[in-house]
């Protein structure tokens, strides 16, 4: 028998056994020194928390509703720990090898770049195509015959929007890590200056 802690993390309620708890404990405490210089740094622990709720819900089930030190220990391993973030450069050369490599790339709905649902631009993004191309098609098959009207309609109600950081990092085929959370943050925060300057 193990005793058990309850956390709440980024909205959710999760059991997990006291080994584990601590083992994420001391992670987290050890980013959030890593990261404490950060401009971003609110935004970026948020986003972390929010990457390990997501993975520790995938590691639940009817029949397991308890975190263990094993979940923890993957969990970790995906994102990557403090330590590796010196190596700024290094990890993001790997990032790009592995996401070349693996092809994890996710369909989502990309709400940025949108003129409706998001659906051209989200494709767009998945297939590698140009925006300006994606759209093209989708208008002439709307004028011959109206069939890509059908499609774009399905396409909207079947495919979720990226509203996460992870499900915008999982949709341009990059591994949802510390380093790249970092960076999806910083990428946001120069686009809102920009705009904010116009």
């Amino acid at each position: 028998m193990k005793t058990t802690v309850n956390i709440s993390l980024r909205g959710y309620i999760f059991h997990l056994e006291e080994d584990a708890y601590e083992r994420i404990k001391h992670y987290l405490d050890d980013l959030k020194r890593a990261l404490s210089n950060e401009e971003n740094f609110k935004e970026i622990i948020d986003n972390i928390e929010e990457r390990i709720a997501e993975l520790f819900r995938r590691r639940l089930s009817q029949h397991k509703q308890v975190v263990n030190m094993r979940d923890v220990e993957e969990v970790i391993a995906i994102l990557g720990t403090p330590e590796e973030i010196s190596g700024e450069e290094k990890r993001k050369e790997e990032n790009r090898k592995n996401a070349s490599a693996t092809g994890t790339r996710k369909l989502y709905r990309d709400p940025v770049a949108r003129v409706l649902g998001g659906v051209c631009s989200g494709l767009s993004i998945y297939t590698d195509m140009p925006l300006w191309l994606m759209r093209a098609i989708f208008v002439v098959f709307a004028f011959i015959g109206g069939f890509s009207v059908l499609v774009y309609v399905i396409l909207w109600i079947v495919v979720p929007e990226a509203r996460t950081a992870s499900q915008k990092i999982e949709m341009e085929g990059r591994p949802v890590n510390i380093e790249n959370i970092k960076d999806f943050v910083k990428q946001e925060f120069e686009t809102v200056k920009k705009r904010m300057n116009l």
